[in-house]
């Protein structure tokens, strides 16, 4: 478990294997800046080093987010990878970690001039969405609901969990399976999908964060 201390404002991040710190806005070189943030499960972010993190707390200018998480990538910077996600932003680093994954769909809409349904994610609106495919959605055993998402953030997202409270009267179990199996099919606007569970390799390898 990771743990956060601050002292003459600069942040200590621990770990298990080394104590890390950082300062916001700091420039480890000339005309760079590094700020570090932190997603939770219901797909908000926050300043790392925020002590509250709440609704209150959150970022929610949509521009901002939709910009942010438009540039999210995995960190191959070689700093921080404490941080397994950085936002690069002109010349600002921004390293990210998160609860889950980074990318967590929070709402099922109707694409901007188009009845197709969309999963929109983290504060972007119809912004930032990816198509909802009923298909390739996934449940493991730690009961949580998976779907595709952007391939430059990690080709998986979370789905929150109220969204996913909706969702699970649709799925469907093989009444011989175990318990701890994925459900099998979806139904969804009067189709029944069989389920790929595709995703269930990635999840398999995400390292917690």
């Amino acid at each position: 478990m990771a743990r956060t201390f601050l002292s003459a404002g600069r942040r200590f991040f621990l770990t298990a294997s080394r104590c890390l710190t950082y300062r916001q806005g700091q420039s480890p070189e000339a005309r760079i800046r590094e700020y570090f943030y932190y997603i939770d499960h219901q797909g908000q972010l926050f300043l790392d080093d925020t002590k509250v993190k709440n609704f209150i707390t959150c970022f929610k200018d949509k521009q901002f987010l939709v910009f942010f998480f438009k540039q999210l990538r995995k960190n191959s910077t070689g700093r921080y990878q404490e941080f397994p996600y950085v936002s690069l932003c002109g010349r600002e680093r921004n390293f990210v970690r998160c609860d889950d994954l980074p990318i967590v769909f929070t709402h099922l809409i109707k694409g901007e001039g188009s009845e197709e349904e969309v999963l929109s994610y983290c504060g972007g609106g119809d912004k930032l969405a990816v198509r909802f495919e009923p298909e390739r959605l996934f449940m493991p055993e730690n009961g949580r609901v998976y779907h595709p998402a952007p391939e430059r953030s990690g080709s998986v997202g979370l789905v929150k969990s109220s969204l996913a409270f909706e969702l699970s009267p649709h799925f469907e179990y093989l009444a011989s399976s175990p318990e701890s199996d994925p459900p099998s099919h979806f139904h969804w606007n009067g189709q029944r999908f069989r389920l790929t569970n595709e995703l269930s390799s990635l999840i398999q390898t995400e390292e917690p964060t």
